[in-house]
This record gives C-alpha cells, structure tokens and sequence, in this order.
C-alpha cells in the first residue's frame, strides 16, 4: 500500500485548501451522511488516516469519529458561510472545510497558548476502509504483548512501552502503554508483513508502521508519526510477560510529609481547601489532570460514575486542573466546558498551568511528578495512602480490569477503616 506522497502533493493540496474555501461557486450547502475516510497530512505528506459518519438528526449535523471501540461525537458542526466548521469537543481544536460533494478538504486547527498547529485535511464520502491494502487478511500470530522501544528523530532521547494488541472483526485494535499512560485506541491492519495503526480524537494525530519479521516475534523498520512534524523511529518484541515500573512507586511524597495541602479557586473563583468540612473523615481522591489531556477524560470517564455510586458511602473526589492558559477566566471556561461536557458532579480546581515544574511548585510536598493525570488517595483521617500516576484506559483491556479490580478493592479496605 502507499501512504507516502511526495511533498509537493501536501503543497498542492494546501494551494488547493485555501483556494477552495475562498471560492464561493464551488461548494455544497448540504453534508453527506454516512461514512468518511479522512487523512490528516503532516509535513513529509504522510496520510494519517481515521474514519468518521456524518449523521443528520433533526436537521442538526452530528459527527461520529471511529477509533477501535471508541465513539468520539462531534456536536459543534456549523455552515459558515461557503464552509463547514467543525468544533471538536475538547481540546480547543476544528476543522475548517469545503463541501465539494463527495470529498470535504480543507484544515485542522489545534490552539495552543502561544500558536497553532494546522494539518491539511481531505476526506471522501462512502469510503470504510481506513487503510488500503493488498493482503486483507489479517496476520492472527501478530496478537499480544511486545516490548516496545522508541528513538526520537535526532537518537537523543530513547523510551520504552508495552504494546497491546488484538484482532477484532478482522482488524488489529491496540494501544501502548507507557509510565506515563496509554496511547488510548488505536486501530489498523496488516498487510502482508507490515503493519498500521492510527488513531484521531481531537487532540493526538497518530499513525504507527512497522514490519512483522523474525517468525512474528519482532517489529523493525517502525516509524511513528505524531501531529504535523513528530516522528520517532521504533521496534518492538513479542513478550508476554513485558511490565512496566509499578505506577503506585513513581510520584511520592517528600520525606516528614504525609499529608497533602492545597487552597485553590473552584471554576466560580471560590477558594476550596482539603481542609473544608466536605471532606472531613472522607476517602479523598485527588485528581491532577487537565481538561487539554485525553488520559485524564479517559479517567474522568470512569471516576464520574464511580465517585455517584460511592458517594453515598464516604468517598469524595476534587479535580485539580492544570490548564494551557494562565489567564484564570480562560482556564475556567476550558473547564466548566469540560464539566458540563461529562458531567462532572464534583469540584474543579484551577491549580495552575501544565508548564513543567508548577506541579510541583503548587503542591511542594509531591516528589518526582512525571505524568498527568496522577490520583492521589487519601484516608479519613488526611493521610496520602497512594500515588498512583498515569492511567490505564479501556483501550489496555487486561491492565484496565487490573487497575479497576486493584483500585477498587483498595477504595473499599480504606472506607472500612475506623
């Protein structure tokens, strides 16, 4: 299959992008519902791909982003003028498009404080097959676990991961796992001896290639592209018994700490304390996430319905966001959105931003914090009884029902104790 383009098709398809959406005769007032193939293009013009169904209901425009299980809706979806705007829920990024019938081409936009990052965009109607390839039967002994190492592009800096894989209706559906959590879902195929997977929700732009070798129990040659212009080299081994450091060992506290204090403004500017009488003699979770991170909606995910079934029985949960934006009423806005978009039924901090370091400056008692989210459990008498960093979402299928059975089974012997 080709998913390599020679550059000078990303520039004429960015020629073609902005000619098309300031060329009024050209487009088409109504959407196409149904299934889309879409493909991001970054700077060496590789397609990264994703599929979507565009739904009318009632006249309104939903969109449905397919990634493995995972059903992203897309609700913010507006005619502008000749174009077609679309708002994604999170992550303060849109799509920017013209309508030429069966294809949409245009732009992706992702806000960051300080710029932006754009991807040309071209997508065509009817179209399921989220890679092209020869051989579609997919290769069965290409299912488990590998140990997994990535090199950035100038070998600096190396890491490791797990990687997860799993064949649903003839398609690979995988994540990796990292110390710092998951690359959430991932969906592709093999082609022969080569494999793809790619993923789109919003915020990540991922595309993973890599060839089978070695009887099934390597990968070489493996190229990760992430965004517009990231790209890591990376291999792969079949290990079955690969873990990573325990994630409850990562963050600690500091040594003569064992308590956990903080005054921040809730998302209406008033201060809330660990000390406040609502969580007095209370099993406290305290959630350090950020409404521009999908592992931590990934793990609000689970502890909004969680926190309703438990709140009843003593447990409490206090979301401390560190946002992009320093200026408070940005911050907010991010994250009453982000509130109302999962309803959230407990209270949302603004802690700070997520510049590195400020975790730490704004709780000085932590210790070695590498990853958000990161949930901190504690007692009800105040005491920090587990750090527990990152998170394991859905998409990890055995490590998300260790981590549900560990932490809840945990939770429990806490909420017993005097």
């Amino acid at each position: 299959m080709r998913i390599l383009h020679k550059i000078n098709i990303a520039v004429a398809l960015l020629f073609l992008v902005t000619f098309t959406l300031s060329c009024s005769n050209t487009t088409n007032t109504d959407l196409k519902s149904g299934i889309w193939r879409a493909a991001l293009l970054n700077k060496d013009a590789v397609e990264i791909p994703f599929v979507f169904e565009l739904k009318n209901i009632n006249g309104k425009y939903v969109m449905e982003i397919h990634n493995a299980e995972e059903r992203l809706i897309v609700d913010q979806i507006e005619l502008v003028g000749d174009s077609i705007k679309i708002t994604m829920p999170f992550y303060d990024s849109e799509f920017m498009l013209a309508n030429m019938g069966d294809s949409l081409i245009g732009r992706w936009t992702k806000n960051y404080e300080s710029y932006k990052m754009e991807m040309p965009v071209i997508a065509h109607f009817n179209s399921q097959e989220r890679f092209k390839v020869q051989n579609r039967n997919v290769n069965s002994d290409f299912i488990g676990t590998w140990s997994s190492t990535f090199i950035n592009e100038d070998k600096t800096d190396t890491s490791t991961a797990i990687a997860e894989i799993r064949i649903v209706d003839n398609k690979i559906y995988g994540t990796f796992l990292s110390t710092t959590g998951d690359y959430r879902y991932l969906e592709g195929l093999t082609d022969g001896n080569k494999m793809y997977l790619s993923a789109f929700d919003g915020s990540h732009v991922y595309l993973f290639t890599a060839d089978i070798t070695n009887n099934n129990t390597e990968l070489v040659n493996g190229v990760f592209y992430s965004g517009y212009k990231s790209k890591q080299t990376w291999s792969a081994k079949y290990d079955q018994y690969a873990k990573l450091p325990d994630a409850d060992n990562l963050t600690f506290l500091k040594e003569n700490y064992d308590e956990l204090t903080f005054e921040f403004k809730n998302i209406d500017g008033k201060l809330i304390s660990l000390k406040d009488d609502a969580y007095k003699n209370k099993v406290v979770l305290i959630q350090i996430m950020g409404s521009w991170c999908p592992n931590c909606i990934d793990e609000t995910n689970y502890l909004v319905p969680f926190y309703n079934a438990n709140k009843n029985s003593g447990v409490e949960v206090i979301g401390l966001c560190y946002e992009r934006s320093e200026d408070f009423l940005v911050a907010s806005k991010n994250v009453k959105n982000l509130k109302t978009r999962l309803s959230i039924p407990y209270e949302l901090l603004i802690a700070g931003t997520n510049k590195k370091g400020n975790v730490n400056e704004s709780l000085p008692m932590l210790k070695n914090f590498v990853a958000f989210p990161t949930l901190i459990i504690i007692d009800k008498k105040g005491k920090v009884r587990k750090i527990h960093t990152g998170y394991s979402s859905p998409a990890t299928g055995k490590h998300y029902v260790e981590f549900k059975a560990e932490f809840e089974s945990f939770i429990k012997k806490l909420l017993s104790e005097i």
